[in-house]
């Protein structure tokens, strides 16, 4: 259970589906992650509610009975809102928020929520803003109609044209010039990123709440927000860092998570820009979440999309020591045995033991076999900086193991 925080939380219930592609025991552990993004969010989950369809109703997406025992317990318990696990048409929304009279937000529209409580930068909040209007523009209701006065009522409206396609207008001049500004910021990060002279640029990659930054305080001695929620860290951060002798820029890099939204993959390709741009990749993983390999396929999708899947790259899994095999009863013969029960030794033997010397078993927390890890980066890093730069090669030697300081 999460433990929550002395505030004020908003009441929420979570609402998905089961079918083919996605069976009970996946559907809930969506709806997990998605209670730790309503909590990340400042809601408090009361209820979930789940139904079997073969696909989402196309107006309401769960069934006329399902979403009337949903109404009946918003109206009983005063929840404020529904968060959907999928994507809503604007159509189902707004069908939706007619017949429970609460606020009514799908998953996507949540993380970009989050993404707006989490920007710091003037560069993170104009990507954030430009993904929520590109959301938003499909969406627009006559609610909409206070946009008018951001431009002022009078000479605004063409002929016949109605508050509606007025704020869809607006909307859209506000989409054009963000995207104005982004590419003004574009190249002057280009240019920044350009004059970063001849060292090896190494990103930290992986899912939302995996350890990246206490890692990258613990190696860089930085102190970059670190928190148990996900997307604490939004706005890229790059710090210089010395292995032994050997410098390199290490960038710690905004979380992925599944079903990310287009629009936010869109908006912040820049900031992905540096992952892009990275020589190495240090893919961190939380093992001890039951769900880490499709937290894997979940990044190395998006990396794909990114175009930086082909960088060498190094796994590191984190928070072994948090990691624990489900108990597995050998004589119970009713229960196969799965990789759930498998122990640490046990998985080092299967896929992962192909990815070969590519492979760290780490707790960033507890600082077990950070030395090792140390050593993998300065040998990768080294090797990268070698092939690059030749006759630099008798500055880096190869790497002696010294106690930490």
């Amino acid at each position: 259970m999460i433990e929550k925080e002395k505030i004020d939380y908003e009441k929420v219930v979570l609402l998905g589906i089961i079918h083919q592609l996605q069976d009970e025991e996946k559907s809930n552990e969506y709806l997990d992650e998605l209670e730790f993004l309503a909590y990340t969010a400042g809601g408090e989950v009361i209820k979930r509610f789940q139904q079997k369809l073969d696909k989402p109703h196309p107006k309401t997406f769960l069934g006329s009975g399902k979403i009337e025992e949903v109404r009946q317990f918003v109206e009983e318990n005063e929840i404020g809102t529904a968060i959907f696990d999928d994507e809503l048409s604007p159509a189902q929304q707004k069908n939706l928020e007619k017949i429970l009279r609460c606020k009514v937000v799908d998953r996507t529209y949540l993380i970009l929520d989050i993404f707006a409580q989490r920007a710091q930068t003037s560069y993170a909040r104009t990507q954030v803003e430009l993904a929520q209007y590109e959301y938003l523009l499909p969406r627009l209701t006559g609610l909409w109609t206070h946009l008018e006065r951001q431009r002022g009522g009078i000479g605004m409206r063409g002929p016949g044209e109605t508050e509606i396609e007025t704020d869809r207008r607006i909307v859209r001049d506000k989409i054009s010039l963000l995207k104005k500004k982004l590419e003004t910021i574009d190249r002057q990060m280009s240019v920044q990123r350009g004059n970063r002279g001849s060292l090896i640029r190494v990103a930290l990659v992986g899912y939302t709440n995996v350890g990246k930054s206490t890692l990258m305080n613990l190696i860089s001695k930085s102190e970059v927000f670190a928190e148990n929620k996900l997307f604490a860290t939004l706005d890229t951060t790059v710090r210089k860092v010395v292995i032994r002798n050997l410098p390199f820029l290490l960038t710690d890099t905004v979380g992925f998570i599944r079903k990310l939204p287009t629009q936010l993959v869109e908006s912040f390709k820049s900031t992905l820009d540096e992952v892009r741009e990275a020589d190495l990749l240090l893919h961190v993983v939380d093992i001890s979440h039951e769900s880490f390999e499709d937290h894997i396929a979940s990044v190395e999708k998006i990396l794909t999309e990114i175009e930086a899947n082909d960088k060498p790259c190094i796994m590191v899994f984190n928070k072994i020591d948090n990691y624990s095999p489900v108990p597995f009863d050998e004589e119970d013969l009713t229960i196969e045995r799965t990789s759930h029960h498998y122990s640490l030794e046990e998985w080092k033997k299967t896929w992962m033991n192909k990815v070969g010397e590519h492979v760290l078993f780490i707790s960033a927390t507890e600082k077990e076999n950070i030395e090792e890890f140390r050593k993998k980066v300065y040998d990768e890093v080294r090797r990268i900086h070698v092939t690059r730069f030749p006759y630099n090669s008798f500055l880096y030697p190869e790497y002696e193991e010294v106690e930490d300081e």
